[in-house]
């Protein structure tokens, strides 16, 4: 009975904070066989990289709590990025329409998402994959197939009219006091959720909702309300995400939130097993975002082909999903 008690407890420990422990021992591993792993412009740049991916984690993370999945993301990203784009290289408009309009769309992606997942009750699964599509033929029909940058070829035989504005710029590539801008960004994003989510009735109840919806229901809770509120706000981060993508590289992108999917579903995956939550938590969202984006960077800096990246990627969600699911059918028990 002792030698059981102590497994478990050697077991929480590990579930509670092997994240922490693998994040802390690949940094000191890369440190070592990379002089300029472990300074501040890489650690820097490391952040910066996961702070779009890290947008779009929180998203997936909202449609976590609520029990569900929003296989669109992605897509939603990327019409983002070139309707923001677009809004400045093709139709010269101002900074503030420049910044809405992506943001309208997100919401109202996620509005259609809950739309068909709470009203015509089809899988969440299911109605964000067919919604993906949908989304990715759009943004493919409205540019052509093309992606968006100053100067471009139009179909007529001009060139492009704008340019990219320099405010919308500098927030993907400016800096304040040596930070880069999307850093701060990230972070305030990070603390706003987590504040809202753990010191808010609206999301206290947005896990009430994920936990048991019957119960839920049954206690008076408008759960489809509370659903479509999560997929709304999915909705909103992949805008805010898609916005942030084509400040910081400056084009827009066509299909360049594909990759984000992969990357922001073992990152919220991760967050379960953060110091235990058992649960989706934004804190857990960023810090495995942090983990894949430290295992990327210094794969790189090895010069391990990118090809290769996929395999580690699957492996951290792959292992995130075990340690998640062996957990709660320990408690099962």
């Amino acid at each position: 009975m002792t030698n059981k008690s102590s497994k478990e407890q050697v077991l929480d420990f590990l579930y509670k904070y092997a994240t922490i422990m693998v994040i802390a021992a690949v940094i000191l591993f890369f440190s070592i066989i990379n002089e300029y792993f472990f300074t501040y412009s890489n650690l820097t740049e490391i952040l910066r990289a996961i702070s779009i991916v890290t947008l779009v984690a929180i998203g997936v993370t909202f449609s976590l709590i609520v029990n569900g999945f929003d296989m669109s993301v992605g897509s939603t990203v990327s019409l983002s990025t070139v309707v923001s784009a677009s809004m400045m290289i093709w139709f010269q408009q101002n900074l503030l329409l420049t910044l809405l309009i992506p943001v309208i769309l997100g919401l109202l992606v996620g509005l259609f998402n809950a739309l068909m997942i709470v009203k015509i009750r089809i899988p969440d699964l299911l109605a964000t994959l067919a919604t993906l599509y949908i989304v990715k033929g759009i943004h493919l029909t409205y540019t052509s197939g093309y992606s968006i940058y100053p100067n471009m070829a139009m179909q007529d035989g001009s060139t492009a009219p704008g340019k990219l504005n320099e405010w919308f710029v500098w927030l993907g590539q400016g800096q304040i006091a040596s930070v880069p801008v999307p850093v701060i960004l990230m972070v305030v994003a990070v603390i706003v959720v987590h504040i809202f989510l753990n010191y808010t009735r609206h999301g206290r109840i947005l896990y009430i909702t994920g936990g048991n919806a019957e119960a839920a229901r049954l206690s008076g809770i408008p759960v489809n309300r509370y659903r479509t509120l999560a997929y709304v706000l999915s909705g909103l981060f992949c805008g805010l995400a898609g916005i942030l993508l084509a400040a910081r590289i400056g084009t827009g992108q066509v299909d360049g939130g594909a990759p984000l999917l992969m990357d922001a579903v073992a990152a919220a995956f991760v967050g379960y097993s953060v110091f235990g939550a058992g649960k989706p938590n934004v804190i857990g969202t960023f810090l495995g975002a942090v983990l894949i984006g430290v295992l990327l960077n210094g794969l790189t800096m090895l010069n391990v082909p990118y090809y290769a990246h996929d395999i580690v990627k699957g492996t951290v969600l792959m292992a995130a999903l075990a340690v998640t699911y062996y957990q709660l059918r320990r408690k099962a028990v």
